[in-house]
């Protein structure tokens, strides 16, 4: 295989982020012929497709490297442009990463704060569950996930643990659970998730109960709206321990006991950047303040 050409390599990416080549081609000025002579040269030197001819355009195995490559690239180079001259005022760089609805809600944004004033963020919010793929696919140089085994090519470290408490307002335990959370009752019970990727709920529904059951389900995938359907008697939900803190209004305890606990972990390109390593020990001093220790291992 020959070395990949970092100007192909960037054509790859500009595809994949834009959609088409077309529009891939007015991103880089060039013209839509000159994008797919970069692709096919691209191609050859891998020796392999680099892109799936589909709709959406999504890139393969091999393109997922590539376009790793060449972000990593940009973000190096960005970083020698700073050594070389430091008083250059040029566009802030971006940074891409991915984060679950409760951390963006909770704890993470003043974090990004710390960093926002010199770098250009874009924050793509995915289930922790789900995270890596953007990963694996270059559109984010970092996310938090609960998995800790690292994607090829990235570190990962243990960010701590998010509690959740299953809770409900008053009237609504009044009306449906009278006699308790006992199975019989969460069995009728309407349960709110924030989507259908969210198994919190059913993890404390299997933790309590040894028979499955499909209690009426609401979907409400907004953090805030979430919490507040729960407010206003629609069912109950797994609410992180960090919101009930700032803000409990009302909401009561399920019953006694009980809670589901999500370690969290931050996985990052491993080869990255100057502005990639200052976005990863805000995110760290944050976690490290607000959420429980990891769980120890060995």
């Amino acid at each position: 295989m020959r070395s990949v050409d970092p100007g192909q390599a960037a054509a790859l990416a500009a595809i994949i982020d834009q959609g088409s080549f077309e529009a891939a081609a007015s991103t880089l000025s060039v013209s839509p012929s000159a994008i797919s002579q970069r692709i096919r040269a691209l191609e050859v030197a891998v020796g392999r497709p680099v892109i799936t001819r589909t709709r959406p355009l999504r890139p393969t195995e091999a393109g997922r490297a590539i376009i790793r490559f060449a972000r990593q690239l940009e973000l190096l180079s960005a970083d020698l442009a700073t050594e070389l001259d430091a008083t250059r005022d040029g566009p802030r760089l971006r940074i891409t990463i991915v984060v679950n609805g409760d951390s963006l809600h909770t704890w993470v944004l003043p974090a990004l704060a710390r960093v926002a004033d010199t770098l250009q963020l874009e924050i793509l919010r995915e289930d922790e569950d789900y995270s890596l793929e953007l990963l694996r696919d270059g559109a984010a140089s970092a996310a938090i996930t609960s998995v800790a085994s690292p994607v090829q090519g990235c570190s990962s470290q243990p960010l701590g643990v998010m509690r959740y408490v299953p809770v409900c307002s008053r009237d609504f335990r009044a009306t449906w659970l009278a006699d308790g959370a006992t199975p019989e009752r969460l069995s009728r019970a309407p349960v709110v998730l924030f989507d259908r990727k969210d198994d919190l709920q059913d993890q404390y529904l299997r933790s309590r109960v040894r028979h499955a059951f499909d209690p009426p389900r609401h979907y409400l995938p907004a953090a805030q709206e979430f919490a507040d359907a729960i407010r206003l008697g629609m069912g109950w939900g797994l609410v992180s321990e960090l919101e009930l803190r700032s803000d409990p209004q009302d909401l009561v305890p399920l019953g006694p006991g009980g809670h589901v606990d999500v370690p969290l972990y931050w996985q990052q390109w491993r080869h990255g950047s100057t502005a990639l390593a200052a976005v990863s020990d805000a995110v760290l001093r944050s976690a490290a303040l607000l959420l429980r220790p990891p769980a120890r291992t060995g």
